[in-house]
């Protein structure tokens, strides 16, 4: 069994690969956080935006960051289009938990690309680690999340309970574990 962050790891499914992301993949990172679209239902608090050079971001994401979350690029794998984020945070090490997320470009979005990408994560750490527990949560209006998680056996725990989220009041969403 691997141990988490003990490497960036290298998921290959049928379609789709997550993997590291270089400086290959800046403007199409930059893209996805200009997005209001896609950051409407996310904390204010995320690395990526967390500093104004992309460039800055990618050079540091596996030093600063990788102590707590694995940020993963989401790929094609026919093109290796660069198509949005998976992420794998909150990691609490002595119950065996880790909660995940993905983030989708726009034109990657309803081609199932995000359930694709939570199946490799879900068999990843489930068959490579020593994860028991994957949690996630939503917003209350982000059913398309939500639809994502129940697709890949996740099931709604706790409905609108209030979570920091880095915004100036609570953020009311929705509790998820598989």
């Amino acid at each position: 069994m691997k141990k988490l962050f003990s490497e960036i790891p290298y998921i290959e499914g049928d379609s789709i690969v997550l993997h590291g992301i270089t400086r290959d993949d800046a403007d199409s990172l930059r893209e996805l956080t200009e997005s209001g679209a896609v950051y409407r239902f996310l904390p204010t608090f995320l690395f990526e935006k967390k500093y104004d050079s992309i460039e800055y971001v990618i050079d540091h994401l596996y030093d600063e960051c990788f102590r707590e979350s694995i940020i993963l690029g989401i790929y094609l794998k026919d093109n290796g289009n660069f198509c949005g984020i998976a992420e794998m945070y909150g990691f609490r090490d002595e119950i065996h938990k880790i909660s995940v997320g993905y983030r989708l470009l726009e034109r990657s979005w309803g081609q199932g690309v995000a359930s694709k990408a939570l199946s490799m994560m879900i068999d990843y750490l489930y068959n490579e680690t020593d994860i028991e527990i994957i949690t996630a949560s939503t917003m209350i209006e982000n059913r398309a999340s939500a639809r994502v998680l129940e697709k890949n056996g996740f099931d709604l725990v706790v409905h609108a309970v209030p979570e920091d989220w880095g915004y100036e009041e609570p953020t009311i969403t929705d509790k998820w574990i598989r």
